[in-house]
């Protein structure tokens, strides 16, 4: 076939998926993504992700269940007082040290079909490090199958005004997986959850949406498709933004299609990036580089007089990759 011919089908193919809603995204532009993901799964570490993948998948199901549970807060008197004397060295240490961010709520919204579970190992991880309020909350299966990201995120507003109301702090830190993620950004960015929330940790979110979402015609997955409206509001240019924003995203993601759409960029956000090579998108709320993310995260976000968006500077970007680092 001559270059004429094969430049004339290559057109074809690209007018047939922005038709089809992929916008940018070619067929050569998913190949090569697919290409990078393969080449994380052939490394040492893809391996233990992948094994880590499937064990975790084998563990959530088991868990399931008992995520559904809706998950109570303790009573208020209980978060107000910190005695020192019986909590391990750890925990000690960090309330000793910080102990605002020892006292800031964390609050965890899980991805769509899921439930707290998910947050399982993260939460126990957070609070035998010191955190007293680690609250993982619940939105309804039906909301996230055939609801809307908007309606999500003002019900999550209405929860967070629970939680500073009843455990008497002014913020949180909101550590958001898949979906989760999405709806705690348009909270911070669109109905003024910035004064609400201190620190955003979006993990594996598909801030730029994901091909995937063409799996399932739901009201709810066309919102993540490219070029979404919802995606496209995001998008557009907004006041200045208080929250920090700190995004974890992996090369071998198998939901976020391409992986990078889970990175974040924005003129208008303060966003911290941290990619990590071979962890799949159900592990990402368990490995141990994801808890450092976070840890770190929440322990250093006291201060945000400096907030350089606030001050009209310009957004920062965690240089490299986080593998047990940044």
């Amino acid at each position: 076939m001559s270059d004429e011919g094969r430049s004339w089908i290559a057109r074809l193919t690209d007018a047939a998926l922005d038709r089809a809603g992929w916008g940018v995204h070619t067929a050569r532009d998913v190949a090569e993504e697919v290409k990078v993901a393969l080449r994380a799964m052939a490394t040492p570490g893809g391996v233990r992700g992948v094994a880590m993948e499937a064990a975790w998948l084998t563990a959530h199901a088991v868990l399931y269940p008992w995520g559904a549970i809706t998950e109570q807060l303790r009573p208020d008197g209980q978060y107000r007082h910190y005695r020192t004397d019986g909590l391990p060295l750890v925990q000690r240490g960090l309330v000793v040290s910080a102990m605002e961010a020892a006292g800031t709520p964390i609050v965890l919204v899980h991805g769509i079909g899921d439930n707290r579970s998910a947050f399982a190992v993260l939460s126990g991880a957070l609070r035998r490090r010191g955190f007293g309020v680690v609250h993982a909350i619940n939105y309804s299966v039906l909301t996230a199958l055939t609801g809307d990201v908007r309606r999500s995120a003002a019900l999550l507003g209405a929860q967070i005004e629970r939680i500073c109301e009843q455990t008497g702090s002014d913020q949180v830190h909101v550590v958001g997986h898949s979906l989760g993620g999405l709806i705690a950004r348009y909270y911070v960015q669109r109905l003024h959850g910035d004064s609400r929330v201190r620190t955003l940790v979006t993990l594996g979110t598909p801030h730029s949406g994901t091909l995937a979402a063409y799996l399932l015609p739901t009201p709810l997955t066309r919102q993540l498709r490219p070029g979404s409206e919802l995606l496209e509001e995001l998008a557009e240019p907004c006041r200045s933004c208080r929250t920090r924003f700190v995004v974890v995203w992996s090369e071998m993601d198998q939901v976020i299609v391409p992986q990078r759409n889970a990175r974040l960029e924005h003129s208008s956000l303060l966003v911290e990036e941290h990619q990590i090579r071979d962890s799949g998108h159900l592990s990402l709320p368990v490995d141990t580089r994801t808890l450092h993310v976070v840890v770190t995260a929440i322990t250093r976000s006291d201060d945000l007089s400096t907030h350089p968006i606030a001050a009209g500077g310009e957004a920062f970007r965690a240089p490299g990759t986080t593998d047990g680092h940044s």
